[in-house]
């Protein structure tokens, strides 16, 4: 799959390797195109999966707040009812294109 925003690749990994939550597709963290993605100030913490990390993307040297984010260290309980180890995976923003 790949996540695509205004025609630049920003992550791309196999289905399988992918999760998905609440309707997002989480990308793992080694399919991230890190040179575009800088860490976000903005603070939120879902109650069932702990502290959230938001990231910035810059393409064709624009930058866009908040059009990614992750949880580093989700509560041990989310683990259980995801059914998999989801730390760092990022999930995007509704104007980015998943697509495979």
């Amino acid at each position: 799959m790949k996540a695509t925003y205004q025609d630049t690749v920003i992550a791309d990994s196999p289905t399988e390797d992918l999760v998905k939550i609440e309707g997002n597709w989480y990308f793992p963290p080694s399919s991230i195109a890190e040179d575009l993605f800088s860490e976000s100030p903005t603070p939120y913490t879902c109650p069932w999966k702990g502290a959230c990390q938001y990231w910035n993307v810059t393409v064709d040297g624009t930058e866009k707040k908040d059009l990614a984010w992750s949880y580093p260290e989700p509560y041990p309980t989310a683990f259980d009812r995801v059914g998999k180890d989801f730390s760092g995976y990022v999930a995007f923003d509704r104007s980015v294109t998943i697509s495979e």
